[in-house]
């Protein structure tokens, strides 16, 4: 990229995907579900500052597990300099949600676990008499 581009502040999907650690097939994916905007140049992608905090704020919801509507839902209720008190309930409300919904995979794991366990115990019990 040339400097110029630099100073402004712009980005290839190259320089985004070596910086994040992910693919350009993932920042394309990201950016057909509405998650990224960046201009063309041709065939050229040039991604700005705003797709860049995107494109973080997006890999952060991910590692969190929320979806991407839920992470389009976030990101697009945030405008700078506007008060981000909404902004922070709805994404206190998708944490406890998603929270609970791991909760719920936690106690059913462990139910299959035990669930596991008890029929290995039969079949081993039955595995001896034979």
């Amino acid at each position: 990229m040339q400097q110029s581009e630099k100073e402004c502040g712009e980005f290839s999907i190259g320089e985004l995907a070596t910086e994040f650690d992910v693919t350009p097939r993932a920042i394309r994916f990201y950016e057909a579900h509405g998650l990224l905007a960046p201009k063309r140049a041709g065939q050229r992608r040039i991604y700005s500052p705003r797709d860049r905090t995107r494109l973080r704020l997006t890999l952060r919801g991910k590692r969190l597990g929320l979806t991407l509507s839920e992470i389009r839902e976030l990101i697009d209720m945030y405008e700078p300099g506007r008060d981000e008190r909404p902004q922070l309930a709805r994404f206190l409300a998708v944490l406890e949600s998603h929270r609970t919904s791991l909760m719920q995979q936690r106690m059913d794991i462990e139910a299959q676990l035990s669930e596991l366990q008890l029929f290995k115990k039969k079949i081993r019990k039955q595995l001896k008499r034979r």
